[in-house]
């Protein structure tokens, strides 16, 4: 049995749809205290009263409104015991036709909020004693690739490379920080890739389902536990099996 997590305060960026609101849900469900943020209020406004939850506008991007962010929780809340950074975007440009633009959209949210939020929290994770960083990543980027996504990949791998300096450093203050990386999740995103793409993705997976926003959800939350308190620095990829096969054809015959 773990240690619940009733009562404690958990910020969970992204937090109106998707992956997001899957991990937002399974802390709700589980007595948190839940906060969600996002860009866009109506979204925020519809998810927060699904789930029974507060929401906060704020872009992950900008510093000062991820420090806008952490003060509000604090004062309503009383501190921040967990913060899942899950804010991301994944729009699509091939590396010949790339921007600048489109390159610092993607670093802007993926990797910038995912360091601003931490920094922005990271007083009131001290001051918990038991505070937890749970970042979204992927295995896109990390594992994988895929055509179009060079900079999101980038910008996920680039979040690993983070957390593991960042776990030395906030070890003293007895904050873990790790990582969840999702493979193809049931969300509005990957439906919007098209019927054959999210049928290629199940059919790559030994599972042959696609993952639920709330299995990403419980494996945050196991990395928020007390009994989680050991493990730092650490990646866990949520995948159904896809990274495992050699080719598709190892899949035949299962």
């Amino acid at each position: 049995m773990f240690t619940p997590v009733e009562g404690r305060s958990v910020v969970v960026t992204g937090g109106s749809k998707g992956i997001g609101k899957g991990i937002a849900g399974v802390f709700a469900a589980a007595g948190a205290k839940v906060t969600i943020t996002g860009r866009d209020e109506a979204a925020l406004v519809a998810a927060a009263e699904d789930l029974g939850c507060e929401w906060f506008a704020a872009d992950v991007a900008d510093r000062d409104s991820c420090q806008d962010l952490a003060e509000m929780v604090v004062a309503r809340h009383g501190g921040i015991d967990v913060l899942c950074a899950n804010a991301g975007i994944f729009p699509s440009a091939t590396l010949a036709e790339m921007t600048p633009a489109d390159l610092a959209q993607v670093m802007g949210t993926n990797l910038h909020g995912t360091v601003f939020a931490v920094q922005a929290c990271l007083p009131a994770l001290a001051a918990s004693g038991h505070g937890r960083v749970v970042v979204t990543s992927s295995i896109t980027g990390p594992i994988t690739g895929y055509p179009g996504w060079s900079h999101y990949g980038a910008s996920k791998a680039a979040q690993l490379g983070f957390i593991r300096t960042a776990a030395i450093e906030l070890a003293p203050q007895g904050i873990t920080i790790n990582a969840v990386m999702p493979g193809n999740i049931a969300t509005e995103g990957l439906a919007d890739m098209g019927e054959d793409y999210v049928a290629g993705m199940t059919a790559s997976i030994p599972q042959r389902r696609l993952g639920s926003v709330a299995d990403i959800g419980h494996a945050a939350l196991f990395l928020a536990t007390d009994e989680a308190g050991f493990i730092t620095g650490q990646t866990i990829v949520v995948d159904g099996g896809q990274v495992l096969p050699e080719s598709p054809e190892a899949l035949e015959g299962i």
